[in-house]
């Protein structure tokens, strides 16, 4: 029995990626699983090996030609999955797969394209060990009054500049710049609460201007704006640092500050870095990624 067993048992690659940060278990931690072309993985197995891993995410890397490996090739297809739901994009699960790409298969590229939902996604390397990757930039319309409820919900008696809603369906509401990070972080949500008061909406950021006091990294650098990111429409009571709400985050504060290049921290109990540059209709963010558990999945 252990025989036979052991003849249908196939191990893959599987990895755990701190993502958008320097330091390991900080950061945004993703899951990602290496399937090889021959092997077809059905949505239904991806969700489970998803829910196994009960982590915000769990990306799914396959070569796409037969020829290819996860060393010589340069284009795969990426699906990304939470404990509950396929998500149409995720930042930092293609950052942290891209990292193990570059940092543990070793492959050859100077970029890599990903096949995914939301198009073809593009990772790089660049300076200082960060990885760019390249997203969608969705912009937003104001919608004060509609989603009042929700907003209350979740900043209580903090001051409020404006709350907009973007193409991809996230709330983003706007604190004033009076309001101080640590009453950012202090923010408490109650996941009943937002479901029923905004069931129609897929996550909301909560996001403020940087002051020069409160808002500089470790090396003195200062933050052009701080967010927190919140999305039980998808299980997620907080996500540590999140990449497509910067799909959102960053022209919205492009505007604002009139400037295509910036800086930012989600101001998650893990907490993260990312650097962004606005460029024709795309958002590109860079970070950097410490990869902290390697091991093999039996599917």
């Amino acid at each position: 029995m252990d025989s036979f067993q052991s003849e249908k048992a196939k191990f893959f690659p599987i990895y755990i990626v701190d993502a958008f940060t320097k330091h390991s278990f900080s950061g945004n931690p993703a899951a990602v699983c290496l399937l090889p072309f021959d092997h077809e993985a059905d949505s239904d197995l991806k969700q489970k090996i998803a829910s196994e891993m009960n982590l915000s995410e769990t990306a799914f890397l396959k070569t796409i030609k037969e020829s290819d490996t996860f060393q010589s090739g340069k284009r795969f297809s990426l699906d990304w999955f939470t404990p509950l739901c396929q998500v149409p994009l995720c930042g930092h699960a293609t950052l942290a797969s891209a990292a193990v790409l570059f940092m543990e298969c070793n492959n050859e590229s100077q970029v890599l394209e990903f096949e995914t939902v939301s198009g073809i996604l593009k990772a790089q390397k660049m300076p200082s060990n960060r990885i760019q990757i390249d997203l969608p930039a969705y912009e937003s319309h104001p919608v004060q009054d509609k989603y009042k409820k929700v907003v209350e919900a979740v900043v209580k008696n903090l001051s409020v500049q404006e709350v907009v809603l973007s193409l991809s369906k996230k709330l983003l509401i706007r604190l004033n710049d009076n309001v101080t990070r640590k009453e950012l972080e202090s923010i408490k949500t109650n996941d009943a609460e937002l479901l029923t008061a905004a069931p129609d909406i897929a996550g909301l950021a909560v996001t403020l201007k940087a002051s020069s006091e409160e808002c500089i990294d470790e090396e003195g650098n200062k933050y052009d704006f701080v967010s927190r990111y919140f999305s039980p429409w998808f299980g997620i009571s907080e996500d540590p640092v999140t990449g497509s709400a910067h799909s959102v985050l960053a022209p919205y504060w492009a505007k604002i500050l009139q400037k295509n290049n910036l800086y930012a921290r989600q101001c998650s109990r893990r907490g993260g870095e990312l650097h962004i540059e606005l460029q024709k209709g795309r958002v590109l963010l860079s970070g950097n990624a410490s990869i902290v558990i390697k091991g093999e999945i039996n599917i």
